[in-house]
């Protein structure tokens, strides 16, 4: 495919979550995927494969992490079992996504693993 054939592909979307507890934090993580990632409630239509770009900020802390992602899981507008609309995004590979992953790890010790249903599974 020539750099002509190809199409545009347009700037990855920015999303913004904040969340403010242990129990959201661990309703919205993903941890079966490779580098983690989190499912974040968003009105927005996505497709699975979209690249996105996400700010995070947990609980107390005022930072806002930065990681780029990649949509990998769509619960739709009225799915099944009053589950959240939104989409499961992917952290990326690289050292933000790594460092995201680790830091929330480190807040959810000993949570990980619960039965305590989430928004995903």
């Amino acid at each position: 495919m020539t750099d002509q054939a190809r199409p545009q592909t347009a700037r990855p979307s920015v999303l913004s979550l904040n969340i403010n507890s242990k129990s959201a934090l661990y309703a919205a993580y993903m941890p079966f995927l490779a580098n983690g990632g989190l499912f974040v409630p968003t009105p927005k239509h996505y497709e699975l494969g979209d690249e996105v770009f996400m700010l995070l900020q947990l609980m107390d802390d005022p930072t806002r992490h930065p990681v780029a992602g990649k949509v990998v899981w769509i619960t739709p507008h009225g799915a099944q079992g009053g589950k959240s609309q939104g989409v499961g995004v992917h952290f990326s590979a690289d050292e933000a996504g790594k460092a995201l992953r680790a830091r929330i790890e480190q807040v959810l010790a000993g949570h990980l693993g619960s039965s305590r249903p989430t928004h995903t599974l």
